[in-house]
């Protein structure tokens, strides 16, 4: 495949949806959950949307209860839970598998393109890493994702550019963003 245009995704209640849609516009890819200790990404994610849309960028949602059993609602609650607790506006796609045999095309594809490098450095990121090994053994040579927030950055023409683990500051998150929407 030459670029995330390719790949067509389920929204919420199911329906295909080619993500050629958003061709020409800077994307970000995230798998979430509503009850990780990253939950409050949504916040900072939400409000780069607001600020940045106009520009042309696009925060693609993609709900994920693989780490940990942090997402166990159905998509209509997920969604709820969202829009009500950090007003998000950003579109929200059916929840997905994205590691071992049942994992999305999409996701296998953004950590393909950009594999896990590691969460950095601290206690903070120790203690994540040894949840991460535990739940993803299971997954062997199929755990893309290691965790909840995993951030795929995709430019203009649909190239994978940056990946952002859920151990990055949002700041630099956006920064990234922001870069590329201005070239």
């Amino acid at each position: 495949m030459a670029s995330v245009y390719d790949f067509t995704v389920l929204d919420q209640k199911g329906n295909e949806v080619s993500l050629k849609e958003y061709e020409g516009k800077v994307l970000l890819i995230v798998n979430t959950a509503t009850g990780c200790g990253f939950t409050p990404h949504y916040e900072p994610l939400e409000a780069m949307y607001k600020d940045l849309k106009e520009k042309g960028l696009e925060i693609l949602d993609f709900p994920c209860n693989q780490f940990a059993n942090q997402a166990p609602g159905d998509d209509n609650e997920i969604h709820e839970f969202c829009t009500l607790k950090f007003g998000t506006d950003f579109p929200q796609f059916k929840k997905i598998d994205v590691n071992g045999e049942t994992a999305d095309p999409l996701f296998a594809y953004l950590a393909t393109e950009k594999p896990f490098e590691g969460f950095g450095k601290g206690l903070k990121v120790a203690m994540l890493k040894k949840f991460s090994d535990m739940n993803n053994k299971a997954f062997g040579e199929k755990a893309y994702i290691r965790w909840n927030f995993t951030k795929f950055l995709i430019d203009r023409s649909g190239k994978v550019i940056a990946r952002f683990e859920p151990t990055v500051e949002m700041d630099e998150v956006r920064k990234a963003v922001e870069a590329e929407l201005a070239k």
